[in-house]
């Protein structure tokens, strides 16, 4: 497990599927949204990383860098709005009927449902961007 943990922060990750895909408790690697063109297939490491844009590539590689941990954000999100559905729950079992209690715990469920919907609309867009953008 740490060794997955340590090879998920990995300088020079796998690049694409030729190289092991890597995961960590669901969430994608920074390199995700890389252009495959900046890796090395047989080493499986970085060749070139473009900090600025230029005339000829007019997207940074750290714009992917970015989309990729905004993707892993709005997923960690979603996980919490989840959390929150569930003690709003147990908030409402616990209420024995009080009006201030089951109020509380309706507003609970309500807000985290909200929470919801917004992060998965969120990294469907960061998704399509990130997707459309990079090629891949």
């Amino acid at each position: 497990m740490l060794a997955k943990l340590l090879y998920y922060f990995a300088i020079y990750p796998p690049p694409h599927s030729k190289c092991a895909s890597n995961s960590f408790f669901g969430l994608d690697p920074w390199y995700k949204y890389l252009p495959t063109s900046d890796f090395n297939s047989s080493t499986c490491s970085i060749i070139s990383f473009n900090i600025l844009p230029t005339s000829k590539d007019p997207t940074s590689d750290i714009m992917f860098i970015l989309l990729a941990v905004i993707n892993d954000l709005l997923r960690i999100a979603g996980l919490v709005a989840l959390g929150f559905i569930v003690y709003g729950g147990f908030q409402y079992a616990a209420s024995q009927g009080s009006p201030d209690k089951t109020a509380k715990a309706q507003n609970t469920v309500t807000d985290a449902l909200i929470g919801l919907a917004i992060s998965i609309a969120a990294l469907s867009i960061v998704s399509l961007i990130g997707s459309k953008l990079s090629g891949k």
